[in-house]
């Protein structure tokens, strides 16, 4: 494979932690522009860190593929229209920035129930974002739609999030019952899905929940 440089959102959230573990230690990869809220925890000679808030984005280097892996929840922003500002606005500027950088390919973290036509606001936005990247003149377009995330949040200062633990018991205990959409899955199984799919994508693939996991 060609050498690659890589735009990664969201590095300090589960997915986005370990798509830069990964794009660090590929050796195609020559070059990682973060863009994020905070620095990313671990320093590197191919990553250079964007601290930003995203109403403002920097002029981007020239970029062969960008993830997406910004997020929060409503509790977390404190309203819809700061939970759209992330999710959706914050996610399409990036995407804007990186193809206007030269970026072909575009690697999406959505939800499990993602739908533009949604009554649920969440699972509405996360669609509406799809559809608008999916318009986006890029030549692949990759979308994980994962079930619910499992992964160490205390590491990243997160809150713990009760649902969460409640799911890891649920699939210990009757999780051959669950069907594979629907189990919750290890934010590194949606990483290393997005990576595998996205440096030769053609078109738009949405990758559900148990398919990440193949």
């Amino acid at each position: 494979m060609h050498e690659r440089t890589v735009i990664i959102a969201g590095v300090t959230g589960l997915v986005g932690r370990e798509l830069l573990a990964v794009l660090l230690a590929d050796t195609s990869v020559v070059a990682v522009h973060s863009l994020g809220r905070r620095a990313p925890a671990l320093q590197h000679p191919k990553l250079t860190a964007n601290v930003l808030d995203f109403t403002t984005l920097p002029t981007l280097p020239h970029a062969d593929e960008v993830y997406l892996a910004l997020g929060t929840t409503i509790k977390d922003a404190g309203s819809q229209a700061a939970f759209r500002a992330v999710d959706f606005d914050a996610n399409l500027a990036v995407a804007k920035a990186a193809l206007a950088a030269g970026a072909t390919r575009v690697g999406l973290v959505s939800a499990m129930g993602a739908d533009a036509n949604s009554r649920i606001f969440y699972s509405r936005v996360k669609g509406e974002l799809e559809e608008a990247l999916a318009q986006m003149p890029f030549q692949g377009l990759v979308i994980a739609r994962p079930s619910m995330l499992l992964g160490n949040r205390q590491a990243l200062g997160q809150r713990v999030r009760s649902g969460e633990v409640w799911a890891t018991r649920l699939q210990r205990v009757v999780g051959w019952m669950i069907p594979a959409n629907y189990q919750p899955i290890e934010a590194a199984t949606v990483a290393q899905a997005l990576l595998r799919t996205v440096p030769s994508a053609q078109g738009r693939t949405v990758l559900l929940s148990g398919s990440l996991k193949a």
